[in-house]
């Protein structure tokens, strides 16, 4: 029973590392896994529930063609400028020692900065705000936790419902037939929702090296088989050759997670990993049609959390250290009709702010082991 308390008590400390949200840019909106991907969700017994809320911030500001960046944008001053404020509220429900379920519902608010989306004269502001895509699905824990106290797998599925706003509309100026201002969607990394129904498949492995030392790794893959959600981007005035990205797509997305976490005290623990988030090119299913930015983001992701008793705080500043927006379909179908190279840009953060709190009701309570009671009072 002791050793079973230990455990307990660094799985709370480890908490921070498994929260994933994507890696802030203008590629790669705003995403979850529908089931939470905490390690926390280890500790909840039958009828236990934990609430709480993650908040994300970034700026994206810095444009790349591929790995390259564009320092003229800044120097010119063309860049676009996003900032995205999201908040993820959830509760996870505790069925057995083993299996989990959880509902996640993600609050937006954005803002979009730019030049060319106002006739390229002078720059204006695009909003958005509101809630965004609700996720829910279930957990389960491959291994029995008295059986396998030193490290575990958990798989999850879950699905995403279309309950965001994808058709965002804000004034854009300059952009008339004779130069007066319009109502249009708002850019697609802006959005607070996508259109489409998605599901997510997920994982989180963790695994005791010493005693105040683990090792983990998590990820999830969004699923978005709808190839387009019929909203006009009105990308084609632009320029000709973008006018198969007159309508947006529906993209799918995936990130991924590792590294090492550190006990520093019963009640304070740190992370440093890396994780990967990306847009791919093509999805999985469906087409491939429509207007989408691919963009992967490599970032070193360190972590702070602080527990006591069933409340935790968490902290995770994740740092770019590589961006790509790789081709996309059109400029693929571009290159091949031209002969000549064609690469779109992106522009992305250089650093994403994620703070987490959390806290867990037990169903029944666990009486501690007279030396770890004074942790928790």
């Amino acid at each position: 029973m002791q050793g079973k308390l230990y455990f307990i008590i660094l799985l709370f400390l480890l908490y921070p590392i498994f929260s994933i949200n994507g890696q802030g840019c203008v590629a790669i909106r705003h995403f979850s896994s529908c089931v939470g991907s905490n390690l926390e969700n280890n500790l909840l017994s039958t009828g236990d529930i934990q609430i709480g809320v993650n908040y994300r911030y970034f700026k994206s500001f810095r444009h790349f063609r591929g790995t390259e960046e564009e320092p003229d944008r800044l120097a010119n001053n063309t860049e676009v400028i996003n900032h995205s404020h999201a908040w993820d509220f959830f509760a996870t429900y505790g069925i057995n020692d083993r299996l989990y379920t959880s509902i996640t519902v993600p609050t937006v608010i954005n803002t979009r900065s730019s030049l060319y989306e106002h006739g390229r004269n002078e720059r204006n502001v695009t909003f958005s705000r509101g809630l965004a895509d609700i996720r829910f699905g279930f957990g389960y824990w491959v291994f029995d936790m008295d059986k396998s106290p030193n490290g575990n797998l958990a798989l999850g599925l879950g699905v995403k419902l279309p309950t965001g706003n994808y058709n965002a509309s804000d004034i854009f100026y300059n952009v008339g037939p004779n130069g007066e201002p319009q109502t249009r969607p708002v850019d697609q990394s802006i959005q607070p929702g996508d259109g489409g129904f998605g599901v997510t498949v997920d994982f989180q492995f963790y695994q005791k090296i010493t005693t105040d030392v683990f090792s983990y790794a998590s990820g999830f893959y969004l699923i978005n088989p709808r190839e387009t959600n019929g909203v006009r981007t009105f990308r084609e005035t632009l320029s000709p050759i973008l006018q198969n990205e007159s309508i947006m797509a529906v993209p799918d997305q995936y990130s991924l997670r590792g590294g090492l976490s550190y006990n520093i005290s019963p009640t304070i623990s740190s992370s440093l990993g890396a994780r990967f988030d990306c847009v791919p090119v093509k999805d999985l299913i469906g087409g491939n049609e429509g207007f989408r930015r691919p963009g992967n983001v490599l970032s070193i992701d360190p972590g702070v959390s602080f527990m006591k008793s069933n409340f935790v705080i968490n902290l995770n500043v994740p740092f770019a250290v590589r961006r790509e927006r790789p081709q996309s379909i059109t400029d693929l179908q571009t290159e091949q009709l031209t002969g000549t190279p064609r690469n779109g840009d992106a522009a992305f953060s250089d650093y994403v702010i994620n703070l987490g709190v959390t806290y867990r009701f037990a169903n029944n309570k666990v009486r501690l082991a007279p030396e770890l009671e004074n942790n928790f009072k």
